[in-house]
């Protein structure tokens, strides 16, 4: 690749980077641009988690002043993170390039709608966390339904956080921002899994990923620095739109 589709790749890290931390979806941006770049659907997915698992661990970094407050217990959700993830990365290694080309923009579509619906999503948390009962749903109850979350997350992964967000409204912890520093670390967990499982499967391509993390770990610092001082409405529009469009495109090429 030349100079110019590395500053693209980098500059797409970043926004990836960012709105991981802040909310979520940000490979709707990352995958359509590794597909406008060349790389075949199966590689671009297999990548993001070289590109993602940088970036999360910066946004944990960021909310570290949260993530100290996270009671210890709740390491547990990171056992079916790494379960569910690696799972959901050796299906996709099994998975011809033809079959997930053919599945892949049922799959961005439904990345989309989760990001589209995200703001109703922390509309439903801030009202729980408003009215909480002292007796919440217990922690090992909800490690387990985890589990397909994460394989989804580890197959394809759009969103991932979204629902991840959707669990932690269901625990203990009194604040949004707790559960954004504890969806980050899960995050990390579960991509850094799809990694490993992927890694010899010869399905990543190193030099977008590596390129593209470099952008993500420094926007997911950024994004969860900021994130309670910059608004993504536009941002958000923006992504929507250009998930849709990918949906679209990909529908097109393939049905």
């Amino acid at each position: 690749m030349n100079l110019e589709k590395d500053i693209i790749l980098l500059l797409a890290g970043v926004v990836v980077g960012i709105m991981n931390a802040i909310a979520d979806g940000g490979m709707l941006v990352g995958f359509p641009v590794l597909i406008a770049l060349g790389l075949p659907p199966l590689t671009a997915n297999a990548t993001s988690g070289v590109i993602t698992a940088p970036g999360q661990f910066a946004s944990a970094l960021g909310y570290r002043n949260y993530l100290q407050r996270v009671p210890l217990r709740y390491a547990l959700l990171l056992a079916p993170c790494v379960i569910g993830g690696a799972a959901g990365a050796l299906v996709l290694r099994h998975t011809s390039a033809t079959n997930f080309a053919h599945i892949v923009p049922l799959l961005v579509l439904f990345g989309v709608m989760l990001f589209t619906f995200q703001p109703l999503l922390h509309f439903h948390l801030r009202n729980h966390l408003k009215g909480r009962k002292k007796t919440w749903l217990p922690l090992a109850f909800i490690a387990l339904a985890m589990l397909p979350v994460s394989f989804y997350g580890g197959y394809f992964g759009a969103g991932y956080g979204l629902m991840m967000l959707a669990f932690l409204g269901y625990t203990n912890l009194p604040d949004v921002h707790m559960m954004n520093s504890m969806k980050n670390v899960a995050a990390t967990f579960m991509s850094a899994t799809s990694v490993i499982c992927l890694y010899s499967a010869h399905l990543i391509n190193w030099h977008a990923g590596l390129i593209m993390a470099v952008g993500s770990t420094t926007g997911g610092y950024i994004g969860a620095r900021s994130a309670q001082k910059v608004s993504s409405h536009w941002l958000r529009i923006g992504i929507i739109a250009i998930g849709f469009s990918a949906a679209i495109t990909l529908a097109v090429r393939q049905y």
